[in-house]
């Protein structure tokens, strides 16, 4: 359930010294540049950039997200705009090596989640003008055992995350994906194009700060902001290939079928997108 895996994560990176912080409200407290907390790092930029934290470098937290960058996407069965992202923090402390090992063993240890290590695709940074290819991400996730072939190298629009406005801290990420078709074979090399593989966590490596001439500076102290969708998790913990058909979504389907006297299954994207809204409406 969702108050299931929310515990897990959390009891996991407590156990790796993290230190819980509470979620932000949906409305930037300090951050003029959007309208909403679109991410779990929104609160955390002055820290992201230098400034010392309260409670430490390692922090974990389950922080509310509104994001309408994708509201043409919604209707589909695992895009969202009122969503809950868990996420670990590292403030100047661990980098690529720690970041990468701790997200494979809560992912695949039978301690923690469990999930099949043969229906695991990974994606990094291919490089460009503006950074190098990650090579560093690729010799871990090797020594993990994930083979060459499920390894992609994906371009800025793919594998490189913020800023959240105009300007701001961002930097390559390396992202996690797994095969939700139970019925087919996994296939041998991963195709990051087949809906098939949802993405399912993504450890953003922090490591520049974008000026307002559209430069990027690398910053004084490398940061890790990894990001774990509760809904699209809690589909793949539960072998459904619909966010929808979760806990999380079906009181709200359940409710738009008797008030409409139509069906969920006759009516899918009109019945997502209608209880996609009113949840990101009430937050």
């Amino acid at each position: 359930t969702r108050k299931e895996l929310i515990k897990k994560y959390l009891d996991f990176f407590k156990s790796k010294g993290h230190i819980l912080i509470p979620s932000e409200p949906l409305i930037p407290k300090n951050d003029p540049t959007v309208l909403f907390t679109t991410a779990g790092m929104h609160p955390l930029v002055p820290y992201l950039l230098g400034q010392k934290h309260p409670l430490g470098k390692r922090l974990v937290n389950i922080q509310k997200c509104i994001r309408t960058t994708d509201i043409d996407e919604v209707g589909d069965t695992y895009h969202h705009t009122f969503f809950e992202m868990l996420g670990n923090w590292s403030l100047g402390d661990y980098w690529k090596k720690e970041a990468i090992e701790m997200s494979y063993e809560f992912l695949t240890s039978k301690k923690w989640l469990g999930l099949d290590k043969n229906r695991i695709a990974i994606s990094v940074f291919s490089g460009d003008k503006d950074a190098p290819r990650d090579e560093e991400s690729v010799k871990v996730w090797l020594s993990l055992g994930i083979p060459k072939e499920r390894i992609a190298f994906l371009k800025k629009e793919d594998n490189w995350w913020g800023p959240a406005g105009n300007t701001g801290p961002c930097g390559p990420d390396t992202e996690m994906f797994y095969w939700k078709d139970s019925e087919l074979e996994v296939p041998r090399e991963f195709n990051a194009k087949d809906e098939r593989w949802v993405e399912i966590w993504n450890n953003v490596f922090m490591q520049y700060n974008k000026t307002k001439e559209g430069k990027f500076v690398p910053l004084a102290q490398k940061n890790v902001d990894t990001g774990m969708g509760v809904e699209r998790t809690l589909a793949v913990l539960n072998n459904l290939d619909d966010n929808y058909l979760t806990e999380i979504w079906r009181p709200i389907i359940k409710r738009i079928e008797e008030l409409s006297g139509k069906s969920y299954e006759k009516n899918k994207k009109t019945m997502r997108i209608i209880a996609d809204h009113l949840k990101a409406s009430v937050f």
